[in-house]
């Protein structure tokens, strides 16, 4: 069997990014659900069919040597994030689910996000693509997920969702088989039409397996690997972190400037922990000017800003939203001393071309000078100020 190349962004690395650094320190504690070991099981290629099949997927998930080498590297060299994904996808499964079930789709596509971003909504690739579902700027905005220098929907869990949710269903319309479609999310369409004419027309995953770019051909393989693992994390002796984060969340509509610091210091919130709930203000500015966004808190917190609203909004808001809307501009160009100016005019030299050199109009020319129309001579001067 050849080596299996193409692993996917999201769990290239045992390196977590800072948000996963912060995340850990602040919000999550090891879990006792299971028993955690440094040490994974041996486990049999016949133990691994049977758990697969007992999975109650629609998608297909066939088992064979490359999906064996992505479950045991789940299982191995990446247990500790597996740990986190167990416990971070507490956070965004109510999320996840009632996307794909909102467009009839199958529920293990909740797995996708585990090889497309290890469910880190800040996650980025080095090709562009960002959040949970890792998306393009362009293919984010034909689905409606808006970037700009303040804000990046790309990165807001449910904007995001329901975005991947319509671009998954609309791949299904053009494959009807979940295999491509899940290929086609890595790599874009593009790519597997050529696949399926350079094989002839075939349209099973693993008859296009060499035909298709690297990356891509390790995406299905990690897919059925994350749906297994996300499943039988026990059976591999990883315990889950306990997520610290808040029990229960609402959201508020903002629809004037604010920031998350100004929100944080009245209401007594960390910072970090605003960040983490509302992912998709890049610069912890919500532009309510611009439009009408969410802000999620701490189910106890809402009642705290509608009390204090007027408070949050002031409170050193020069410092956190102070964008000038209008600026004065000091005239250097006048003169103070008291004195006139005159200017000595020059063979080719015109009233404009006078006026431009030091600032000032033809007609003011003309006014200090007595001069109707444009004629002058050179050799003379002529007053400016």
């Amino acid at each position: 069997m050849e080596e299996v190349i193409g692993l996917p962004e999201g769990m290239l690395s045992e390196t977590d990014s800072l948000y996963l650094d912060w995340i850990s320190r602040n919000y999550i504690d090891w879990g006792e659900n299971c028993t955690a070991t440094a040490s994974n099981p041996t486990v049999s290629d016949s133990v691994y069919m049977d758990r697969l099949k007992r999975l109650p997927a629609l998608i297909e998930m066939p088992y064979n040597e490359i999906v064996r080498e992505f479950i045991e590297m789940y299982a191995t060299r990446l247990r500790q994030k597996v740990a986190f994904m167990v416990s971070a996808y507490n956070l965004y499964m109510p999320i996840f689910e009632e996307a794909l079930d909102l467009y009839d789709l199958p529920l293990e596509l909740k797995y996708l996000p585990v090889i497309e971003s290890a469910l880190n909504p800040l996650a980025s690739s080095p090709q562009g693509a960002v959040g949970l579902w890792q998306f393009m700027l362009p293919t984010g905005k034909v689905y409606g997920l808006k970037t700009t220098s303040l804000v990046d929907e790309r990165r807001d869990p449910v904007k995001s969702t329901r975005a991947a949710a319509r671009y998954l269903k609309d791949l299904y319309d053009i494959y009807h088989d979940w295999n491509l479609v899940i290929a086609a999310y890595n790599c874009g369409p593009g790519l597997i039409n050529k696949a399926i004419r350079r094989a002839g027309g075939e349209k099973d995953f693993w008859a296009l397996y060499n035909y298709l770019p690297a990356t891509t051909r390790g995406y299905v393989p990690a897919f059925i690997a994350a749906n297994y693992i996300m499943n039988y994390y026990c059976e591999h002796n990883i315990s889950p972190m306990d997520m610290n984060m808040p029990e229960s969340t609402d959201t508020l509509h903002i629809s004037r400037p604010l920031s998350l610091q100004q929100v944080a210091a009245v209401c007594n919130l960390h910072i970090d922990q605003l960040r983490a709930l509302n992912p998709e203000f890049k610069k912890d500015i919500i532009p309510g000017n611009e439009g009408t966004y969410a802000l999620r808190l701490p189910t106890p917190s809402v009642s705290t800003f509608i009390d204090r609203e007027d408070s949050i909004y002031s409170y050193k808001a020069d410092t956190y939203i102070g964008r000038r809307t209008t600026v004065s501009v000091k005239d250097n160009t006048r003169n103070t001393s008291g004195k006139a100016t005159y200017h000595k005019i020059r063979n080719g030299e015109t009233l404009g071309s006078i006026a431009a050199k030091y600032g000032v109009s033809v007609a003011q020319l003309r006014r200090l000078n007595g001069i109707k129309g444009n004629s002058i001579r050179a050799g003379r001067s002529i007053r400016i100020k």
